[in-house]
């Protein structure tokens, strides 16, 4: 597992920006009080709140977490993608092997 602290509000706002999206953006789903609490890591989403703002942004909630682990860093990206690759097949196989 990635030794990276990660920073869900660094990876939120830079996403953000990158789409070029203003908070005022995100009304529909949060207010503008709440994306900047979010952003600023004085609270944090539900995943139900995280998938709702991932889709104002256009973008699975994996690419969102995924950049909150890596650092923005490609080298880590491709390590973490690995890595919840593998454990998804590890995980299927057994499920498939138990019969679910």
């Amino acid at each position: 597992m990635t030794t990276l602290k990660p920073s869900l509000p660094d990876a939120l706002r830079k996403i953000r920006k990158a789409r070029g999206l203003s908070q005022e953006a995100f009304s529909d789903v949060s207010s503008r009080t709440y994306l900047s609490s979010l952003e600023r890591g004085l609270k944090s989403p539900t995943i139900t709140k995280l998938t709702e703002l991932c889709e104002v942004m256009k973008i699975h909630p994996i690419t969102l977490l995924t950049l909150a682990y890596s650092d923005g860093d490609a080298q880590n990206f491709h390590n973490i993608l690995a890595q919840v690759q593998n454990e998804l097949k590890e995980i299927t196989d057994t499920f498939h092997s138990i019969g679910g």
